[in-house]
């Protein structure tokens, strides 16, 4: 079960925040409803492939990840409609322990975005989580637009014209 938050943001917090893990992240949707998505996650420790099935939900939904090689990541990959969608991805630590995940999506681009997650152990944790005063900006989380799979819709719908 994954169980997070989410928000929109300005840009990443690097000068309030301990950083404590960044990669380069791309990941493309086999099917969105329901979402079927592969990722390539490059760091300078590791480079990880992983199949991604999740469920309907905002606050929490199901989440199944499988690893995989590169070999089937890379003919996963050749299934895709379009290009990847590329994330510049951080993590950093805040005040009360929890790690918050920032990514920039599709840099460089017209269509670019920050938004930033914090995972909890359960719907109690994760409603009960006060963010840090001025840290984060609009709130998504139960917003069903405001998703990975829909950004995914949008662009692929720009690019086809469909």
């Amino acid at each position: 079960m994954e169980i997070e938050r989410r928000w929109l943001m300005d840009s990443f917090p690097d000068d309030k925040l301990p950083k404590l893990s960044e990669a380069m992240v791309e990941q493309g949707y086999l099917s969105t409803q329901p979402v079927v998505r592969i990722r390539r996650s490059r760091s300078a420790q590791a480079e990880t492939y992983i199949l991604c099935f999740k469920g309907k939900g905002t606050l929490a939904r199901e989440e199944v990840e499988i690893n995989l090689d590169q070999t089937t990541y890379q003919r996963l990959l050749a299934l895709l409609p379009m290009a990847p969608v590329v994330k510049l991805f951080k993590t950093y630590r805040l005040p009360g322990g929890e790690v918050l995940e920032c990514s920039l999506v599709d840099p460089g681009t017209d269509t670019s975005f920050y938004y930033a997650e914090v995972e909890f152990s359960t719907v109690e944790q994760a409603r009960a989580f006060q963010p840090p005063q001025g840290l984060l900006g609009e709130e998504k989380t139960e917003d069903p637009e405001f998703s990975m799979g829909n950004y995914w819709r949008r662009k692929l719908a720009r690019q086809t014209g469909k």
